[in-house]
């Protein structure tokens, strides 16, 4: 939990940033009206009508799986995924509020908000997949087969990475957002794009060190790697693996996108695309959370090592602290 509210403390400051003047509309004078020439309207900065029905549609999907993952969380543990849990929340409600940006264009505090919460609420993603390595590692105790770092230290070295990206996005996309001189804005843009490929290679890291170690334990403790065989698939531990990949490959094709958007400057091909944003960014990231709901970690992770838990002779039973019983005793060996 405390690194869990470490992660979420830069939010206040970033809102606090976001929500710098929002007098920028008035600085560019009249505006036209928004629907006849959204491409060129100086007053609207996506430069396009978001649309109604696909927003609505992404942010009650993205909210029903927040709803599962909190159900997922109660029912099963694993409380080092709120940080995600709450992204689904955060994120459903910024793809929600371009229905209010559909109905206003020149709202420019409404704007603010809901780009706010979409480009950073995958932070939180992020920090859950980092967090979710360190305790798989402990769980099967094959931390010292971890490249480079420790499991009790993975998770403070990469949610700390996250940390600093995340507010020096913040700090550019505030510049974005408040500033009327085209300077400001240039500077703003480099702030954010710097932030996004520091993020990008902490995950590149993260994604060759996640591989490493699964390599390692596939080649040098066998036993571990095929300690769940007697058990159906879905709940073999290598079927959480597999979901953590996916995870990883949705946040990697979000992030090269957004890197790849914010490069090209403001107002470019990629960043006034609707259909990019939801087939690079929102796609990519619900698909990233989505998994976990079928694979949800507190299934497979337990304060108990994985060796302890399924050999026959261990004297004292595995209880998951009254949670999944049955499960438990279903998955003992017979003698």
């Amino acid at each position: 939990m405390p690194t869990f509210l470490f992660q979420c403390v830069p939010i206040v400051v970033a809102f606090a940033l976001f929500l710098q003047p929002t007098s920028v509309g008035a600085a560019r004078g009249p505006c036209p009206d928004p629907y006849v020439d959204p491409k060129n309207d100086q007053c609207n900065p996506l430069r396009y009508i978001p649309g109604i029905p696909i927003a609505v549609i992404a942010a009650i999907l993205l909210i029903s799986v927040g709803l599962l993952q909190t159900w997922l969380t109660f029912k099963h543990g694993a409380k080092f995924m709120l940080a995600m849990v709450i992204g689904c929340f955060t994120f459903g409600v910024g793809i929600g509020l371009r229905v209010g940006v559909h109905n206003d264009p020149h709202v420019l505090k409404l704007y603010i908000i809901q780009s706010m919460l979409v480009l950073l609420s995958p932070c939180a993603f992020i920090a859950s997949t980092y967090a979710l390595l360190g305790h798989l590692a402990t769980y099967l105790e094959c931390g010292d087969l971890l490249p480079l770092v420790r499991p009790r230290r993975i998770t403070t070295a990469f949610v700390t990475s996250d940390v600093l990206t995340f507010l020096i996005q913040a700090g550019g996309g505030g510049m974005l957002a408040s500033g009327s001189d085209p300077a400001k804005i240039d500077l703003g843009n480099n702030m954010f794009l710097g932030g996004l490929i520091l993020q990008l290679i902490s995950f590149i890291i993260f994604s060759v060190i996640f591989l490493w170690f699964i390599y390692r334990v596939y080649t040098r403790r066998p036993d571990i790697w095929k300690i769940d065989s007697h058990k159906s698939w879905s709940n073999d531990w290598r079927a959480l693996v597999a979901a953590l990949t996916v995870a990883c490959v949705g946040i990697m094709i979000r992030s090269v996108f957004r890197t790849a958007e914010k490069a090209e400057g403001f107002g470019g091909p990629l960043s006034t695309s609707e259909t990019m944003f939801y087939v690079l960014d929102t796609l990519p990231l619900f698909v990233t959370v989505a998994i976990f709901v079928p694979f949800w970690p507190g299934r497979f992770i337990s304060d108990t090592p994985i060796t302890k838990q399924d050999l026959p002779h261990t004297s004292v039973p595995f209880k998951r602290l009254g949670r999944d019983k049955r499960r438990d005793e279903e998955n003992i060996p017979l003698r």
